[in-house]
């Protein structure tokens, strides 16, 4: 006979599978989602209440404990998006007739605007590597194709040879939930690869990494956590005080999109996000340049600005 516990178990291998199999999620992703559901199954383990058997308000309970904690409200907001997906899946798969979620809130966040680049301060972060060193070419590479394609690190770290069109200029990605789309690529951004290739071929490259189009001393391909410490050194060499990550020229990438007129569904497209509100929030018209717009743009500053230059020509 199944006990609650062995029930449980079951119901976790099965959301598991279906994040996997039917989502499609990589398994960093995969992780994450299990690590905050985790964090769910032993509140309700210390409050003897079975996962099947939830209520609206024992989430409530819960919810109120990570804001008793310290859980940073984002964090907050991302566990329980996580437990609002596992419900989904338990009411998709017939586990439950009901979804305890639907009317579980998440803390109110303020607005949040990721620190960018300009393209000026990208020319620095490059200008300051040592193309003396081994990994100089490869880092210039690195950083330019992440401005110029707007990539997440993670798909960085595994993009791949054969999935390079440079003579059309435009490389494949492979993005979460193992979405593909076609990503443009630069002039510049491809003329950094061609260098790197150079000295990409004269390595000894492990088996089964050939693929791989950025790679360590020892022939492997990098790790995210490689790629986060080389910009955030580079950036103290280049003298940039903002505070900085791969994610930052991702940033800086949409933003410039957006500032240079590109339509924000394209921008949607090349960064590869599901919703449009994700692509608000990742791209922003920062002060000054909205300022200069409406200086250049408004009928009232228009009007003013014809004329002083009709009494200036008098």
């Amino acid at each position: 006979m199944e006990t609650g516990k062995d029930l449980q178990k079951k119901v976790v291998r099965d959301y598991q599978r279906y994040l996997k199999l039917q989502r499609g999620y990589s398994s960093n992703t995969l992780d994450a989602y299990l690590r905050d559901l985790e964090k769910l199954l032993l509140f309700l383990k210390d409050e003897d209440i079975h996962v099947l058997d939830v209520q609206l308000s024992d989430l409530q309970h819960f919810a109120a404990g990570l804001h008793d904690i310290g859980i940073h409200p984002r964090s907050q907001c991302r566990i329980l998006s996580g437990i609002r997906s596992f419900y989904r899946f338990l009411l998709l798969d017939g586990y439950r007739d009901d979804d305890p979620t639907e009317l579980l809130e998440s803390p109110v966040l303020g607005e949040h605007l990721p620190e960018v680049l300009t393209a000026d301060e990208v020319d620095r972060l490059e200008d300051s590597i040592d193309l003396s060193k081994w990994e100089g070419q490869r880092n210039r590479a690195i950083i330019e194709v992440l401005f110029s394609c707007g990539l997440r690190v993670s798909e960085l770290v595994n993009l791949q040879l054969s999935n390079l069109y440079l003579n059309e200029k435009y490389v494949r990605i492979l993005g979460k939930g193992s979405k593909e789309r076609l990503v443009p690529i630069s002039g510049k951004a491809i003329h950094e690869l061609q260098k790197w290739f150079y000295d990409r071929n004269l390595m000894t490259i492990k088996a089964g990494e050939d693929d791989y189009v950025f790679l360590n001393r020892r022939g492997g391909h990098l790790t995210r956590t490689m790629i986060l410490i080389m910009i955030k050194q580079q950036a103290v060499l280049a003298g940039i005080q903002k505070t900085i990550s791969p994610h930052t020229l991702r940033h800086s990438f949409a933003t410039s999109l957006l500032e240079g007129g590109a339509d924000l569904r394209a921008i949607q497209a090349m960064l590869g996000h599901e919703s449009i509100g994700t692509t608000e929030i990742y791209t922003h018209i920062d002060v000054s340049t909205l300022r200069q717009q409406i200086l250049e743009h408004h009928p009232r500053n228009m009007k003013n600005r014809t004329s002083a230059e009709s009494s200036s020509t008098e």
